[in-house]
């Protein structure tokens, strides 16, 4: 004889139905969980989107001269834009090579060296044969191929700034040969 047995569970405002069935007196089947009854994952909309760093001090805008268009401050983890001296974009956040404490810069340390430099040259598709990853909308600024570039930004790089998608292609998109750049 089979017994038919009906359970209703209500779990976050769904009903789900589960049959089970066996003779009489058997201890009853574990019923196979059916993911099309299952509700659905919650899907969150940030309000404002992602958090942008906090505006540049009067202190912070002093550390980079009027006369560099990217400026990149190692410590706050942040980068920006400016043209003589007003804030074009910025400030963005951005993840600088690890510091291994050995210098300078180079084949034995993957930290962004510090100091003035000039936008050298740019490759929308570049790539890094040393390394074997992608360097999108790079924008080269120091010697050993240390550029701005499309990266993580939660894992550091080798000696590079890795910038957002699109903060990258803002960079790339504004900076040109010549431009000054002060990393501190």
């Amino acid at each position: 004889m089979l017994v038919l047995a009906l359970g209703v569970l209500l779990a976050m405002g769904t009903v789900l139905v589960a049959f089970s069935g066996g003779r009489a007196g058997a201890p009853p089947a574990a019923a196979a969980p059916n993911p099309a009854a299952a509700p659905a994952a919650a899907v969150v909309h940030p309000a404002a989107g992602p958090a942008r760093p906090a505006a540049l001090t009067q202190a912070e805008l002093a550390r980079c001269p009027a006369e560099s268009v990217a400026c990149v401050d190692l410590a706050a983890h942040t980068a920006w834009l400016q043209r003589d001296g007003e804030v074009l974009t910025g400030p963005v956040e951005m993840l600088p090579g690890a510091d291994t404490f050995k210098r300078p810069p180079g084949p034995d340390s993957s930290a962004t060296p510090t100091g003035s430099f000039h936008v050298l040259r740019k490759d929308k598709d570049g790539y890094s044969t040393e390394f074997h990853e992608p360097m999108n909308h790079a924008v080269y600024f120091a010697p050993g191929g240390i550029a701005f570039h499309e990266g993580s930004l939660t894992t550091s790089s080798n000696g590079c700034i890795h910038l957002s998608a699109a903060d990258a292609t803002t960079f790339f998109d504004t900076l040109r040969i010549g431009d000054g750049v002060t990393v501190f």
